[in-house]
């Protein structure tokens, strides 16, 4: 697969699973916007790649997920210093934290508002970065030297897929963000862009102690980060599927996962809606 002469945009890229996938650009030779929060990471990550390489492919901005105004900016500073984008990489999230105190005995006072940060930053804003690539690839003319507008990668989570009691918050953004992908990464595809996702199981990233990632080694439940960027490969390049999950576990890797058939009805309704909703996504 050759990419050098291709470029990516990568939120979350100074930590975790988005550093390993700005290493992974950068050696194929790619030029790559670093887009978090954490900016001094962030530049921090792109010279010292940039110093391996021996080359100025790799570049830093800051942006807050959570926010559209912060990640519209980050994008714009994108397009400036690369152009065209080739790839959208939304990998920014963090993991599940309490949403309400801790307070079952309460009998009495004010309902408190929950705490939807997590959802905030790997629900809403995940999709904000999935708009912002669509946007750019709709305004790029030409297509890539693999024939498409750009493509768009996200990271969600095995949580998106099946049941996780344990994260009721961080399991809800992440079946957003997979259901998203599965509806309108088929509508994009009509146009030249691809949409999928990554969702894999325990991944060791800065987002967890190192107790916990030590447990679910012990457990035979730690995904390598190798098998990581092998589901980000599994979408790029030629590859023309759109609408897709790759799993990823520790014991098979990546691989696409197979959802059930729709019943009869439903896939009627589906498709009534289909020819009903067009319009909106024109």
């Amino acid at each position: 697969m050759t990419l050098e002469a291709e470029t990516a945009y990568v939120t979350g890229g100074a930590n975790g699973i988005g550093k390993a996938l700005v290493g992974l650009l950068a050696a194929k030779g790619m030029k790559v916007c670093v887009a978090d929060l954490n900016i001094s990471g962030a530049k921090q990550w792109a010279s010292a790649l940039n110093q391996t390489h021996a080359n100025q492919n790799i570049s830093a901005t800051m942006v807050d997920v959570s926010s559209w105004d912060s990640q519209a900016a980050a994008f714009e500073d994108a397009v400036k210093s690369l152009g065209r984008i080739d790839y959208v990489f939304a990998v920014a999230g963090v993991a599940e934290r309490r949403a309400l105190p801790n307070a079952s005995g309460t009998t009495t006072g004010p309902f408190m508002k929950p705490d939807f940060t997590v959802y905030d930053i790997c629900g809403t804003g995940m999709m904000y970065t999935i708009w912002l690539g669509v946007q750019q690839f709709r305004r790029q003319k030409t297509l890539s030297p693999y024939g498409f507008k750009g493509k768009i990668i996200c990271v969600s989570s095995v949580t998106g897929i099946y049941s996780f009691p344990g994260s009721p918050v961080y399991s809800a953004a992440k079946h957003a963000v997979v259901g998203f992908v599965r509806s309108y990464g088929k509508v994009v595809a009509q146009e030249n862009i691809t949409l999928n996702a990554v969702c894999p199981g325990i991944v060791e990233t800065n987002i967890s102690s190192p107790e916990f990632y030590a447990e679910a080694k012990s457990r035979g439940c730690l995904v390598k980060m190798e098998h990581m960027m092998n589901g980000f490969e599994m979408f790029m390049g030629a590859e023309s599927m759109s609408g897709e999950c790759a799993e990823v576990v520790a014991k098979y890797g990546a691989r696409v996962v197979e959802f059930p058939a729709p019943s009869k009805e439903s896939a009627i309704g589906r498709d009534f809606v289909i020819e009903k909703h067009r319009h909106l996504n024109d």
